[in-house]
């Protein structure tokens, strides 16, 4: 039994994953709108708490949270489930797939996926497909991998290793499905706005006791940046610098950490809305993403370990203190000019 349901890849999986499942009830949202609607732009910086050794650190709100976001914010009733049992794991994506006859979202360790070549797997315990169908007989599965150029399958035994892969993030099985639609999809307009007045909530207006968290977060990471080498020895300070750039280019943010994805929101929220003004910050925020893709390069010419060009982590620093002053400013105003047209 396989869903009739058209590949499209995306360059976020999670992303990708969510337009796939609206796709097949009728609802056709692009990537950038699906990010926008979740309020999935975000920044946390915690570095008591560890993933690999470095510090926790994320350019978006956590796994999980947008597609729970967006479907609550259409009045889609939805559901996620995680398991303690791969047997019952395997028993309720057929239940729902094969008896619901809907597709559905799993997240997965990537390493262990056999369609990715060896030299391009990393060990991630986030990433998100989609399954739409099954061979009964052979037991082997349909995928719509958002990062894949078409369709691709899994085993029953590889698809349960990558279901329950173990490391800093136990997956469990981790599964999400729509189990009823509205009768009447709502109209955009007041999603849109709404959606983006919870972003710029989070970004702009954390309380000062939350301070690694929104832009708070930003700020205190160019504080803790200024430390590292003296704290920690320039080896260690390297390896946190690295991983900073990994999350902000690397993991599916579509560059810049996610900030084009979300320039592409706003300017498709404008043509949605007839709210002209958001071109204009779909302009400020693409330049934002271009200060956050400079950083990045210049961060790696002190990785590469270029002295000639005198750069230190103070330098570092300041780009990344003045990119929350300047994003701290940009999500106020976005909000103010919002809310005027939700009244």
């Amino acid at each position: 039994m396989e869903l009739q349901l058209q590949h499209k890849p995306a360059a976020h999986c999670e992303n990708g994953t969510i337009s796939n499942l609206l796709r097949y009830y009728g609802v056709e949202v692009s990537e950038p709108m699906a990010f926008g609607l979740s309020s999935g732009l975000f920044f946390v910086h915690v570095p008591f708490i560890k993933a690999g050794g470095m510090p926790m650190t994320f350019f978006r709100t956590f796994p999980g949270v947008l597609f729970k976001r967006i479907t609550k914010l259409m009045g889609i009733k939805s559901e996620m489930r995680r398991f303690l049992s791969q047997d019952r794991a395997m028993k309720k994506l057929d239940e729902v797939l094969l008896g619901q006859k809907t597709p559905v979202g799993l997240v997965v360790g990537i390493y262990y996926l056999p369609y990715y070549p060896i030299e391009y797997r990393v060990h991630f315990n986030g990433h998100n497909i989609c399954i739409v169908g099954k061979d009964e007989k052979t037991g082997v599965y349909s995928v719509l991998d958002p990062l894949t150029i078409e369709k691709v399958t899994l085993t029953t035994k590889d698809l349960k290793k990558v279901r329950f892969t173990k490391g800093t993030y136990p997956l469990m099985g981790q599964m999400y499905w729509i189990k009823k639609m509205p009768e009447v999809i709502p109209d955009l307009k007041p999603l849109i706005l709404k959606a983006i007045k919870k972003n710029c909530k989070h970004m702009a207006f954390q309380p000062k006791f939350i301070p690694f968290a929104g832009t708070n977060g930003i700020i205190f990471l160019s504080k803790k940046m200024r430390t590292w080498e003296k704290t920690m020895g320039r080896k260690k300070a390297l390896l946190n610098l690295a991983q900073i750039i990994r999350m902000l280019e690397e993991t599916g943010t579509g560059g810049a950490g996610f900030r084009y994805v979300y320039g592409a929101f706003l300017q498709e929220a404008a043509e949605k809305t007839g709210l002209d003004f958001l071109n204009n910050y779909s302009k400020e925020m693409t330049q934002i993403g271009d200060k956050w893709r400079e950083f990045s390069y210049q961060s790696s010419k002190v990785l590469k370990k270029r002295k000639d060009e005198g750069l230190t982590f103070d330098d570092l620093a300041d780009m990344v203190e003045k990119l929350g002053e300047t994003e701290r400013d940009f999500f106020r105003r976005l909000y103010a000019d919002v809310d005027r047209c939700s009244e």
